[in-house]
């Protein structure tokens, strides 16, 4: 300390600082009883700005139009500063405006677009924000040049802010941007990952100055200052990375400990900070009891030395920040009270057992032990290890007894006692062994053990590392054996259970285990690689690789193709026609030309056929001539004048390239001369050929064959089609219509005279027509072949009708015959027969039942019919009657249905409900029943006889 040097409380005063002397780094250290810390580092500058060196500047000479740069390049300094710049005389300062710039980076003024009125002297005032001092520079004079105005040109950025601008976290970016041009540029910003730019930053100066207050992480990115005009645009980039100075997540805590401290500071900040320590002020390095890894000290077995101001110090290439706390020491005596000896330790003969001694104590004590009542002295065997536990190798029946461990400090001594108890070792009798298997076999390892039976022993099974749950891998794994066995039995063996098998064994004092491998063998893995390695219109030559031969070796492998027409995978020929398991090639023979195929490959061993490789990637094969010809050629048909030509198409995985088409060939019979024309689509299945002179129904030699890209192949085998026929050009004759009943009409007709008339008549067609409808509705009926009359049915009774037949063939209609008329009967009776009654009399049953009125409307009843079958028979006898009464005799052990209904000459009418009349139980029994009743027992006889009775009129 001098005389300009002050202490106020800790604080450091200087009186008159002196640049030379007081420059540079300070720190405050705090001292008292309990120990020392240090306050973090602070830098002394001192701010100053010095005149310009120069008393004149050049002129500097531009065209109309032409942008300009006017340099400041400020005096010596320290501390920030801040630039403007004089027009002409002070105080008129240059205004920023689209066309002018000042850069308060470089202190340069920039005019985008020199007009007349921007002549004069330009003067660069430098201010030091510090000390608030104030330094011009000498004048520019600016003139305009007289050869002429600059013409228009796109911008030039001549302001941008640099590649990269490492920004701290809460601080304002400022991002300066201009450009020169004519016209002047527009200044816009952007963000180059497409996110909007931060609705909190500012712009200012046109544009010229983007200013983002309280940077944070997420406004972070790549910018862009984009400057445009007609004559085009150029855009400047920069990287805005995000920095933080460390602060603090957790710091450490005062402690106050007996026997040992583990102290956490924790700190962001990015980069991501490191840390030191300090213990009172000193660099505290890690050795011995203090271990230090990142922000956390721990201090084993602390002793009073210990005690002291510690401080954790986390920072990064931006701050540093400082935590402190004491550490104090506290003495205890030695206590047991909590930490007892085991009472009792078990071990085996020839194994190794730590006794653990721990009893609380600081300072950390000094250990002795005794056994029994005896100082127990070390030696190869028995160690005492630093933490005090007592370490005996190699242990006998004779260490068995008692032990006590004694703990000494400056505060005091205490014991505590515990017995060793010896066992005889677990002994491995039978051991797994290594196998060989075959997929689906089942095996038994065993693990047999010889122990001491006064101890618990546990068996468990590990597979490649990982223990075997018996629950969940049931299906496959289970224990088997007695007490002093765990043998695992493995069912169903499958390709996964190969591996390594560990039987581990376990007693409250020691363990053991016994290991084999399980090989299993298998079908073969699934070979790879499958290549298309060269392809043709007919073959394909394929390479593989391999798969696992799962330790069976390979014998022979199977080719497998698909394409878009085939029914899933399919095999294929092959050369070699067998390929034999050191075969890694073949070629893939019988492929049909131009068909997208895609193959597989197959492995089998000895043991079964293994799962298909990955498909090949999908291939053509090259195109060729076609070879397959149409099939069912045919024909006929058609309108005058044709000839109809039809065939099947071929399936396009026989085309055998691409522009496939048909070649159609016809003659006449008997002729020399093909005509042929080409079809050129591959879907078409029929020709018609169109000529006005062609005769009807006539024979006609017809082939198809067939051609794509590579030329024309072979025709189909010749066929005979017929042309087209002509209708029929006469009607039928004598046309003659009869009602038959109510709803069925009978029409009969001559045919034409043979000739009167050209068309060959294959049938012909009845129209059917009620006279409230239109013609063209007409119901339609065709004949085949000669046939000359037809029934009309399921027409409305007591209705006009009109009916025209017409001859047809392949080629239509003839002309229609004329027409005639005819009414149908009117509808049958509606009203089913009623209060039908039965009565039986020896053998004999009668029926009566009340007479049927027909409506206004209906046809008058003719008679009735009475329709009767056996209950276990399907057909129906039918008896006709002009009486309401009928008598029957029926056969024995049989039961009846009978129907009751009217006709008349508009046919049947409505039928009865059906009358069930029981068999008839003895050859002399009496019954009587209606329609409503069926409990009457009858006899009956072989035969059935009908007695009717005459009545004059119904």
């Amino acid at each position: 300390m001098d005389y300009r040097y002050g202490m106020v409380e800790g604080n450091l005063l200087i009186n008159n600082p002196n640049k030379t002397q007081d420059t540079g780094t300070y720190q405050c250290v705090a001292t008292n009883p309990f120990g020392t810390i240090v306050s973090r580092e602070a830098k002394l500058q001192f701010a100053y700005l010095e005149n310009f060196k120069t008393r004149t500047r050049s002129t500097v000479s531009v065209r109309q139009g032409q942008g300009m740069v006017l340099l400041c390049g400020p005096p010596p300094h320290s501390g920030e500063l801040t630039y403007a710049w004089i027009f002409n005389e002070y105080p008129t300062f240059v205004h920023q405006d689209n066309r002018r710039f000042v850069s308060q980076e470089t202190g340069n003024l920039y005019i985008a677009k020199v007009e007349a009125s921007d002549v004069g002297n330009y003067t660069c005032v430098v201010t030091n924000t510090v000390t608030n001092s104030r330094v011009l520079g000498p004048p520019t004079p600016l003139i305009l040049r007289n050869d002429g105005v600059m013409g228009e040109y796109e911008p030039k950025i001549e302001v941008q802010f640099p590649e990269t601008v490492p920004s701290a976290k809460g601080t304002t970016v400022k991002l300066e941007c201009f450009a020169l041009g004519n016209p002047v540029p527009t200044i816009s910003w952007r963000r180059a990952d497409g996110k909007q730019i931060p609705r909190k930053a500012r712009r200012h100066r046109s544009s010229g100055l983007l200013e983002i207050p309280n940077f944070q992480q997420e406004d972070a990115g790549l910018y862009e200052c984009v400057a445009e005009n007609v004559r085009g645009k150029n855009v400047a980039r920069g990287q805005l990375t995000f920095y933080a100075q460390p602060n603090w997540i957790q710091k450490i805590g005062d402690a106050h400990i007996e026997d040992s401290v583990v102290g956490e500071c924790r700190a962001s900040g990015r980069p991501k900070p490191s840390y030191r320590w300090l213990k009172d002020g000193e660099p505290l390095l890690p050795q011995g009891r203090v271990q230090l890894e990142q922000g956390s000290l721990t201090i084993t077995n602390v002793s009073l030395l210990d005690a002291g101001m510690y401080q954790c110090v986390a920072e990064n290439r931006h701050g540093i920040i400082f935590a402190s706390a004491e550490l104090s020491v506290i003495a205890v005596s030695p206590d047991f009270s909590k930490t007892l000896l085991k009472k009792l330790t078990l071990v085996k003969v020839g194994g190794e057992v730590i006794i653990e001694c721990k009893p609380k104590a600081s300072p950390r004590p000094t250990y002795s032990w005794k056994k029994g009542k005896d100082i127990l002295r070390e030696n190869e065997r028995i160690t005492v290890l630093d933490d005090g536990s007592l370490r005996i190798v190699n242990v006998t029946k004779s260490d068995a007894g008692s032990y006590t461990c004694v703990a000494t400090n400056h505060f005091g001594t205490a014991s505590s006692t515990g017995s060793l108890v010896v066992k005889d070792p677990t002994r491995v009798m039978v051991s797994p062994f290594s196998m060989d298997v075959t997929v689906g076999e089942s095996i038994v390892l065993p693990c047999q053990v010889s122990h001491d039976h006064s101890l618990d022993i546990m068996f468990t099974w590990s597979f490649n590392g990982h223990l075997i749950d018996f629950e969940k891998d049931g299906d496959h794994f289970e224990r088997v054996g007695g007490d002093s066995a765990g043998d695992l039995m493995i069912r169903s063996i499958q390709l996964k259970h190969a591996g390594k098998y560990v039987c581990m064994v376990q007693t409250s004092v020691d363990k053991l285990s016994a290991a084999a491998d399980l090989i299993v063998r298998g079908p073969p893995g699934p070979p790879e690689a499958v290549t298309i390695d060269e392809i043709t219109d007919t073959t394909a030559q394929l390479s593989w690789r391999p798969g696992a031969d799962n330790h069976s070796p390979i014998t022979m492998y199977v080719v497998q193709a698909r394409t878009p027409f085939s029914v899933g995978w399919q095999a294929v020929s092959t050369v070699p026609e067998i390929i034999d398991g050191r075969t890694f090639t073949a070629t893939v023979v019988g492929l049909n030309p131009w068909v997208e195929y895609e193959f597989r490959v197959v492995a089998a061993n000895l043991i079964g056929i293994g799962e298909p490789s990955r498909p090949s990637e999908k291939r053509r094969t090259e195109e060729a001539l076609p070879e397959v010809t149409p099939a069912n050629v045919s024909g006929g048909g058609g309108s005058k004048s044709e000839l109809v030509i039809t065939w099947e198409t071929v399936p396009e995985e026989l085309q055998n390239g691409g522009g496939f088409g048909y070649v159609v060939a016809f003659r006449p019979f008997g002729t020399v001369s093909w005509m042929q024309t080409v079809v050129a689509s591959p879907d078409a299945a029929r020709y018609v050929f169109r000529n006005e002179t062609l005769p009807p129904f006539s024979p006609y030699e017809v082939k198809v064959g067939v051609y794509n890209n590579k030329g024309e192949g072979s025709f189909s085998p010749v066929t005979v089609v017929y042309s087209a026929e002509e209708e029929p050009t006469r009607a039928p004759t004598t046309v003659l219509a009869r009602s038959l009943s109510a709803s069925d009409v009978e029409v009969s007709w001559d045919p034409p005279r043979e000739n009167q008339h050209k068309g060959r008549i294959q049938g012909y067609e009845v129209r059917c027509w009620r006279h409230d409808e239109k013609e063209e509705n007409a119901k339609r009926i065709r004949t085949v072949g000669n046939q000359t009359s037809a029934k009309v049915t399921n027409l409305r009774g007591n209705a006009l009708y009109h009916l025209a037949v017409r001859a047809y063939n392949t080629a239509g209609t003839g002309p229609s015959s004329a027409t005639v008329n005819v009414t149908t009967k009117k509808p049958p009776p509606s009203q089913p027969p009623g209060n039908i009654i039965w009565n039986s009399s020896d053998s004999k049953i009668i029926l009566n039942w009340d007479q049927v009125k027909a409506l206004d409307n209906e046809s008058e009843v003719r008679g009735y019919k009475v329709l009767y079958r056996w209950n276990r028979q399907s057909s129906t006898s039918v008896i006709e009657t002009n009486k309401t009464s009928v008598e029957l005799s029926l056969p024995f052990d049989e039961d009846y249905i009978i129907e009751i209904k009217p006709f008349s000459d508009g046919g049947d009418g409505s039928s009865s409900e059906q009358i069930r009349i029981p068999k008839i139980s003895n050859a002399y029994a009496r019954g009587s029943g209606s329609s409503t009743s069926n409990a009457c027992t009858l006899s009956a006889i072989s035969t059935i006889m009908i007695s009717l009775t005459a009545r004059s009129s119904l």
